[in-house]
């Protein structure tokens, strides 16, 4: 049997003494992990509450209780993680944590102490009156303190806010507790925008080709890349190859403001004390606040593709083709294809999400000896692949949401519900027409992803944003 004491003075509370509790449950934490705690009665709450945290991070299973591999995998996982915080905070790399690399890393995060603060957190640490913190003290201090919140991790690893391949689909990033209280959650939004605004500008005539070829390619029709950037050249110029850009860069900021509030009060209704949720947690509140945003500017996405699609000189612009829309189809049309784009949001942010988390915590457990910093590479390795996956997962619904937004821009093409166009799809074109344009779509993923990648840097430089 495993047995832990802990030791809680108490002064002033039951004068020099001490009451001692022993408490023993099944239920929550392992049958072969016994806890003595010498605490006065008032105090027995935080035990609970320290219990009830051991368990939401290491229950595994979700069955409210801890067996005893659940509670070892708890702890190894927890000590890596630890192990990181330590050498982050251990600036002159001597294996030992001093008053003034506590001040120095705290200033880094915005958060300036005093050398007495310092010190008095320090002491809580410090077992042999060193002054100073090794390994060892640490990790028994805090090993049976769940921290989720690594913000090394955090800072490292932004995912949405850097990758932008054109479907603003993916979970929001999480910011540390400083980061919002030093401001530095808006730079690295204004950051994000800029970056995917850039990319999407680059990469344009293969989104455009990726419309076209979702709506118009067929078995009869059967269009390749490039008769499909000739046929839009000789249409329209060179000019046309970005038809529908502009009003795909405007969608950005406000999709993504929307987007962040929405998750933010989203985590507040969740409930949860935790800086960072979990991934189910992030997952539904991802996935819910991305709704609200699509919500929202759902009316652009329609406009995107009706100019993406439309002829030389059909319209004047973005507001003269909201205006013919709303004379000659009515309010209703700016939400063609709304379900199938509501529909396509679980699938690409929780596949999405999933293999990104996957792919980060495998590289954490095994290459993360030093640092958290992945380097560059690994991180555009993992942002590709993770967005490649949900886009694949989801592609079928995002043809049909396509061809729905379209369906007046195409002469005499009579109005078919969801479901109805996929059974034609399927009838018509097999299992394959489900995927028309997936190539320039995957064509234009690592070119997007790099460009928005160096952007973004740039201007987290040029917007004063702190890489440590």
């Amino acid at each position: 049997m495993l047995c832990l004491c802990l030791y809680v003075p108490a002064f002033g509370a039951f004068g020099e003494s001490q009451a001692e509790f022993e408490y023993f449950e099944s239920k929550g934490l392992p049958d072969s992990f016994r806890l003595s705690l010498f605490i006065p009665s008032q105090e027995f709450s935080t035990y609970r509450q320290w219990k009830q945290k051991i368990v939401k991070a290491g229950d595994k299973d979700l069955d409210g209780q801890l067996d005893f591999e659940e509670f070892v995998h708890y702890l190894q996982d927890h000590e890596k993680k630890l192990r990181l915080v330590f050498k982050s905070l251990d600036k002159k790399n001597d294996g030992r944590i001093d008053a003034q690399e506590i001040m120095q890393s705290l200033r880094d995060l915005g958060v300036k102490i005093s050398e007495q603060q310092a010190e008095k957190i320090l002491k809580s640490m410090d077992k042999n009156g060193t002054m100073t913190i090794d390994w060892n003290e640490w990790r028994d201090y805090h090993l049976l303190h769940p921290v989720e919140n690594i913000p090394e991790i955090i800072l490292y690893w932004k995912h949405s806010t850097i990758f932008d391949v054109g479907e603003n689909l993916t979970v929001p990033d999480e910011f540390t507790v400083e980061e919002r209280q030093t401001g530095m959650w808006w730079r690295h939004l204004v950051a994000g925008g800029g970056a995917g605004a850039v990319s999407r500008t680059c990469t344009a005539p293969l989104d455009r080709l990726k419309v076209i070829m979702q709506v118009h390619a067929s078995r009869n029709n059967n269009m390749c890349i490039v008769g499909g950037f000739t046929q839009m050249i000789r249409e329209g110029g060179a000019r046309s190859l970005w038809r529908g850009n502009g009003i795909n860069v405007l969608k950005i900021a406000p999709e993504s403001a929307i987007k962040f509030m929405a998750y933010e009060q989203i985590k507040r209704l969740i409930g949860t004390d935790q800086e960072v949720l979990r991934i189910h947690e992030r997952f539904v509140a991802g996935s819910l606040a991305g709704a609200i945003a699509q919500s929202s500017i759902y009316p652009m996405e329609v406009l995107k593709t009706r100019m993406a699609l439309r002829k030389t000189g059909q319209y004047l612009g973005m507001l003269d083709c909201a205006k013919n829309i709303l004379a000659k189809e009515g309010m209703a049309a700016f939400y063609k294809g709304y379900v199938p784009n509501m529909l396509g949001i679980i699938p690409y942010a929780g596949i999405d999400l999933a293999v990104y988390e996957t792919l980060k915590n495998t590289w954490l457990q095994r290459y993360a000896v030093n640092s958290a910093d992945p380097g560059v590479f690994v991180l555009l390795a993992c942002g590709t692949m993770s967005s490649t996956c949900g886009q694949l997962a989801s592609y079928p619904l995002a043809l049909v949401r396509t061809r729905m937004q379209a369906q007046a821009s195409i002469g005499g093409a009579p109005e078919v519900t969801m479901r109805g166009l996929f059974k034609h799809i399927l009838k018509t074109e097999g299992a394959f027409g489900l995927y028309r344009g997936l190539a320039p779509n995957f064509m234009k993923v690592i070119p997007a992803v790099s460009i928005s990648y160096v952007v973004y840097e740039n201007l987290k430089m040029t917007l004063g944003v702190q890489s440590r």
